[in-house]
C-alpha cells in the first residue's frame, strides 16, 4: 500500500437521489420542506428541493473511510463551507488534494471540494485524517 504524500489527489463521482434525501431527513430529524417538499421548494430561490448540506458533505466521509485512504482511517476534523446548493439527480464530483502530511503522527490535511459537472463549487473544506499505514 503506497504512502499518501503532499500533492496527491483523488476524485470520486457521485449523485444524490430524493429517496436518500428523504431518508436523511427522517434519520436526522431535519425535515425542512426545502429538502423534502417539491411544492414548497418551487417557491424558493432554488426552484426545487436541495440536498441537506451535511448529507451532501457526507461524501467526504464515504471516500475517506472506504476508498482513500480507506479502511483504518481515523477522521479527526472536518471544516466545510456551503457555497452553492446541491440538487438531486445531478452529477457531482468530490475532489481531494493533500496539502500536508505529518509522517511522525500519521496525519494528513486534505482539501475537499464538491463540485457540479460545470466545475461550480458547492462545498469546500479541509479535513484532518490519521492513518497509520498511509501517512
Amino acid at each position: 500500500m503506497d504512502k499518501i504524500k503532499a500533492g496527491d489527489v483523488y476524485e470520486f463521482e457521485t449523485m444524490y437521489h430524493q429517496k436518500d434525501v428523504d431518508m436523511f431527513a427522517q434519520i436526522s430529524g431535519d425535515n425542512n420542506p426545502i429538502h423534502v417538499n417539491q411544492q414548497y421548494a418551487k417557491n424558493t430561490p432554488f426552484g426545487q428541493c436541495i440536498v441537506h448540506g451535511f448529507f451532501a458533505g457526507a461524501v467526504f466521509s464515504r471516500v475517506f473511510g472506504t476508498m482513500w485512504p480507506g479502511e483504518g482511517t481515523i477522521y479527526m476534523n472536518q471544516e466545510m463551507s456551503f457555497r452553492a446548493p446541491v440538487f438531486v439527480e445531478k452529477p457531482y464530483k468530490a475532489k481531494f488534494k493533500v496539502s500536508e502530511v505529518n509522517e511522525e503522527k500519521h496525519r494528513g490535511i486534505i482539501e475537499c471540494v464538491l463540485e457540479d459537472n460545470e466545475g461550480k463549487q458547492a462545498i469546500i473544506g479541509k479535513a484532518m485524517l490519521m492513518h497509520k499505514e498511509r501517512f
